[in-house]
């Protein structure tokens, strides 16, 4: 080549910027296998046009070669006074910068013999834009303290480097910086903040420094509309974003679309999302790939799935990310088939799905069902080797657990190898949502020793589990801990904690946090005290608390009133529990639901009044439940009414007609009246549809493991101890004169399930018995 800085040169200026670096790359020094022979004489501007290549291109290997012969020359021609160039430092910076090694960037900023403005703008953008933001306003200091004055391209990276760290502090350093050297009003600075005010929460300052900017441009207009969706303001983004139509000045990008599609998308305006479509169209903009995913996601979101997906359709070279969008569309609304249908196509495209696009699918998993395609997706993942991604295996866990197959769910938490916090929240959710509250303590043990950062989530999931074993000695290590981790001052927690206290029977412990909760607390404050009260049979405190609470002007909820009504219930204030019933809805606009209806069926069968409960359930306006029914069951039973306990066990039965509590109840009042032919029939009811009585159940915690009992349970593996035990205890309480409270009948029932007894055999006894004589086993 007679001529390769004319040849370069010529082929740059046309455009032609991977013919010039193939120009380049033909020179014989140009290439690694001739690095002993001389370079090429080439000039300032050839490299300077040869690195602007490299930087457009985004090519760094290419970018590299440039700058070793940049260095080979001047060591060779040292009167070409190539390496002290500053123009040629300050295109290397940039190239470096823009293809992600802004080490290299700043190793040619540091060597540069004289650094001018741009050379300090050059190196700090090189920092912002590959996520060094910390080390940019490192850099925009020190550029001050040389003495250097920062141009508007310094003070617009120096912003966004201060929007990417969220450090508005900074930001406002800068602003005022920016004023008091006149390049305020500068365009590039004045986008820049617009940006960084809006996107950090301050969308007032932003839209108030927008309306300043004179001549707008599309930046301007993209900043703050942009802000406005991101921060909330979805209808003023819409706004503006019509002012910009209307205003003409300019035309909307990619940018604008995506920014208004996500604000429809967001207040689930689909009219107003098709207008902007049709906009979109006008503009050809509907095929780009940025708006196009935009429209799509904008469609899901209104739940129009069918638009979202003859959108996707459209646009012309969809990448992973609209894939995942559209994949993701169908998991949330739990089209798992049309899902897996859209990665189907995916894969047939020649994407391969990365860790967004498994979460997608697995989130679209949810029941029995579906258990089948989670088990696929998950040996998919692991073939992808996904299955190291926490994240991932966050969500796999996730989904066993709503697909009810909670040992797998327990076989991959224990593979995660690192464990974070949403791992522990997933497993102990899990636990408690499938009433398994032992394990829930036995994990809790564990992440206490192992993760020291537990968040609130997991702590309430510990509380939940407590409160449902009762086990108040793990309420006060959680509540121990709150307070360690600075968690106490958190309101739901406190709620959380005053609620469990209440359920274990610790109401002075309720008490004492309730009050230190002070003007923190919120009407679930109050309702969980009053409702821990009701449960333990202190009216008295419960409506007192109630008073209080209305005093102060704190609208009770349905939840306070539960617990008003059952206060009345458990004291038999009859009329005051009615008059309360009667003013929820006058006076506080709360419509009774049935767990009001089953307080007052309640508070009227325990006072005796039977027949006004039925018909209290008879014109309610809504089916009763088997709550009500047993209720009313449970008071026939205290009041020995045969015929409204056998009414009540119909409705349970209609209901559930394998509900063990219902036989039993039934058959302790027929047991109780005497009626062993009912009773007997009941027993051979029970036997022919397979219904048995639910086994007791409790715990205890010994040398700080949690023991597990169950009725006539033998698999402990000290049950011989066990029993020997308990006979001897109950021989012991004998000899003290203990006298068991309920009857022979009465024990007759509670082993209904035994064989030792047959129909034949009750029936014949309650033909023969008097009432007050002892039974003849040996009948």
């Amino acid at each position: 080549m007679q001529n390769p800085n004319g040849t370069i040169l010529q082929l740059y200026h046309a455009g032609r910027l991977a013919a010039a670096l193939r120009a380049f790359e033909s020179l014989p020094s140009s290439s690694p296998a001739s690095a002993a022979a001389a370079p090429a004489p080439l000039t300032a501007a050839t490299y300077a046009a040869l690195v602007s290549a490299c930087s457009r291109l985004r090519s760094l290997p290419q970018g590299r070669r440039v700058h070793r012969h940049l260095v080979a020359s001047s060591s060779s021609s040292p009167d070409a006074q190539l390496a002290g160039n500053t123009v040629l430092g300050n295109h290397l910076i940039t190239m470096y910068g823009r293809c992600a090694a802004p080490d290299s960037a700043r190793q040619v900023f540091d060597e540069m013999p004289a650094r001018n403005p741009v050379s300090w703008a050059s190196v700090i953008a090189a920092h912002v834009q590959n996520g060094r933001a910390g080390d940019a306003l490192g850099l925009f200091s020190s550029m001050l303290r040389s003495g250097t004055a920062a141009d508007q391209f310094a003070l617009g990276s120096a912003v966004r480097a201060c929007t990417e760290l969220g450090d508005v502090g900074t930001g406002r350093q800068v602003h005022a910086h920016a004023l008091k050297s006149e390049r305020g009003s500068d365009l590039i600075v004045q986008n820049a903040l617009v940006t960084m005010y809006s996107k950090n929460g301050l969308v007032d300052d932003g839209f108030m420094l927008f309306e300043r900017i004179k001549d707008k441009d599309l930046i301007s207009w993209g900043s703050i509309i942009a802000g406005f969706a991101q921060q909330g303001f979805e209808m003023e983004a819409l706004q503006v974003f019509r002012e910009m139509i209307v205003e003409g000045s300019h035309h909307p990008n990619e940018f604008h679309f995506g920014s208004a599609f996500r604000a429809c998308g967001a207040v689930g305006s689909w009219e107003y999302g098709e207008q902007i479509h049709g906009l979109s169209i006008k503009y050809r903009l509907d095929r780009d790939l940025y708006a196009g995913c935009s429209l799509s996601d904008m469609y899901a979101r209104c739940k129009n799935l069918d638009s979202a997906r003859v959108a996707f359709y459209r646009i012309e070279a969809p990448d992973l990310v609209s894939w995942n969008s559209i994949v993701n569309a169908y998991s949330v609304e739990g089209l798992l088939s049309e899902a897996l249908v859209l990665f189907s196509e995916m894969r047939d495209s020649g994407l391969r799905p990365d860790g967004i696009t498994v979460r997608g699918l697995l989130c679209a998993c949810v029941g029995c069902d579906a258990l089948y395609h989670g088990r696929l997706i998950h040996s998919y993942l692991v073939k992808l080797g996904l299955d190291g991604d926490v994240s991932v295996c966050n969500s796999l866990l996730s989904m066993y657990a709503r697909c009810s197959d909670l040992p797998s769910a327990m076989d991959v938490f224990h593979e995660i190898k690192d464990q974070d916090v949403v791992t522990w929240n997933s497993i102990l959710t899990a636990c408690a949502q499938h009433n398994h509250p032992e394990e829930v303590l036995k994990l809790f043990s564990l992440l206490n020793k192992s993760e020291p950062s537990l968040d609130r989530i997991s702590l309430n999931n510990v509380l939940s589990a407590s409160a449902e074993l009762g086990y108040f000695e793990m309420v006060k290590q959680v509540h121990a801990y709150a307070f360690k981790a600075g968690l106490v001052d958190d309101r739901m927690l406190s709620n959380t904690l005053i609620d469990t206290y209440a359920k274990c029977g610790s109401l002075d412990d309720a008490m004492r946090l309730f009050e230190i909760m002070g003007n923190n607390r919120d009407v679930f404050s109050w309702s969980s005290l009053i409702v821990g009260y009701a449960q333990f049979g202190y009216a008295k405190e419960a409506l007192d608390l109630f008073s209080r609470m209305r005093s102060l002007g704190i609208r009770p909820n349905h939840v306070t009133f539960i617990g008003v009504l059952t206060a009345c219930s458990r004291v038999g204030f009859v009329n005051e529990g009615c008059y309360y019933y009667s003013i929820m809805e006058p006076e506080y606009g709360i419509v009774p639901t049935r767990e009001h209806c089953s307080c007052i069926v309640d508070l009227l069968a325990r006072a005796g009044k039977l027949t006004e409960a039925a018909n209290f359930i008879d014109q309610m306006p809504f089916e009763p439940d088997i709550i009500m029914w047993k209720t009313l069951l449970a008071a026939s039973k205290m009041h020995n009414d045969m015929e409204m306990g056998k009414r009540a066990a119909e409705g349970i039965l209609n209901i559930d007609p394998s509900h063990s509590a219902a036989y039993v109840l039934l058959c302790n009042i027929y047991a109780a009246s005497g009626n062993w032919n009912e009773f007997a029939r009941l027993k051979k009811a029970m036997r022919t549809s397979g219904v048995k009585k639910s086994p007791g159940k409790s715990w205890v915690k010994l040398k700080g493991e949690l023991k597990v009992f169950i009725v006539e349970d033998r698999s402990h593996p000290e049950s011989e101890e066990i029993y020997a035990m308990l006979e001897l205890i109950g021989m012991e309480m004998i000899k003290a004169g203990y006298v068991p409270k309920h009857s022979w009948k009465h024990a007759i029932v509670d082993h209904i399930d035994s064989d030792l007894f047959n129909e034949e055999m009750l029936a014949e006894y309650g033909n023969n018995q008097r009432d007050d004589s002892t039974p003849n086993l040996s009948v």
